[in-house]
């Protein structure tokens, strides 16, 4: 989770639940048990067939779901987490309909949060979180994070006295998406790296690519791509959207930190479900889609 201001704020109920990640300023396997009452396909769904299927799941409006087509099952994976009831899977089933059938159900352990805290940790004036990758317009040098952590906030600093300045928000987009961009204006370090490795360059995630992420609660861990565009309803009004799904675990403390393929810059870490020593499922804000929105390019 991203640590909770402690001032009243309008995001307040939604930041209580976030994680930020490891990202050195520049910047397990997911356990899910299929759930008893989850239908198998019986038929071959269209596009179009899939696609209401995956509307009738945002239409339920089930906190802690996250869901995205899986072309290979011809099947809407579902993940639910902890806190969702046999009826409230129930209400999904029943605002598909007749496409139903196209839902796969998996359970996740944990509830589905984001992640606020900190690798190489940055703070704001009530909460902290983590550097996702370092980049640059012209001259210029940013930081790129996620946008549930710039969200309401204004200046940030690199240490927990708030007295070495980073500089400001300069971009947030959350709901929706979750990204955000903070510019450089203070003398601290800025290194083109992600745990210490190198980013050359920036790539869209493929299934089944290798990942690695990096946070300042549970170091590094790796794990591989499991889906893409996927939809996550953190509660509370806070839905994303194009998501990336992987089986590296997260906890509390990683928001927007680094997720990397080899020294290519892959995402930024959302938010997600369970430990990193039972297992989890986190999810990620691609990070070209983020690169593209600001103009800016990893360097």
């Amino acid at each position: 989770m991203r640590i909770k201001r402690t001032a009243p704020h309008g995001a307040v109920a939604r930041r209580t639940r976030l994680i930020a990640i490891a990202s050195g300023l520049a910047a397990a396997a997911a356990f899910t048990v299929p759930a008893t009452a989850s239908a198998e396909p019986t038929v071959t769904y269209s596009a179009n067939q899939l696609a209401e299927a995956s509307d009738a799941v945002l239409d339920a409006d089930v906190a802690g779901t996250a869901w995205h087509v899986d072309k290979a099952t011809n099947t809407v994976v579902v993940t639910v987490d902890s806190t969702v009831s046999k009826a409230e899977i129930a209400k999904i089933k029943k605002e598909a309909g007749t496409e139903a059938g196209a839902l796969k159900i998996e359970r996740t352990p944990g509830v589905m949060q984001k992640y606020v805290q900190g690798g190489d940790a940055i703070y704001a004036s009530g909460w902290r979180c983590s550097a996702g990758f370092n980049v640059r317009s012209g001259s210029t040098d940013y930081m790129l994070t996620a946008g549930h952590c710039t969200d309401g906030a204004g200046t940030w600093w690199s240490n927990s006295g708030r007295t070495t300045v980073i500089g400001p928000t300069v971009g947030s987009s959350f709901p929706n998406n979750d990204y955000g961009l903070v510019r450089y204006d203070g003398s601290v370090s800025r290194p083109g790296t992600a745990g210490g490795v190198d980013i050359t360059g920036a790539a869209n995630a493929t299934v089944g690519m290798s990942v690695t992420r990096h946070g300042s609660t549970t170091g590094t861990h790796s794990g591989s791509v499991t889906g893409l565009n996927a939809t996550v309803n953190y509660g509370g009004g806070d839905i994303v959207y194009g998501m990336i799904r992987t089986n590296v675990c997260a906890e509390p403390g990683d928001s927007g930190g680094s997720l990397r393929s080899g020294s290519l810059a892959i995402g930024l870490t959302s938010g997600g479900s369970g430990n990193c020593s039972s297992g989890g499922t986190t999810f990620f804000q691609p990070v070209v889609e983020a690169l593209n929105a600001y103009g800016v390019s990893i360097y």
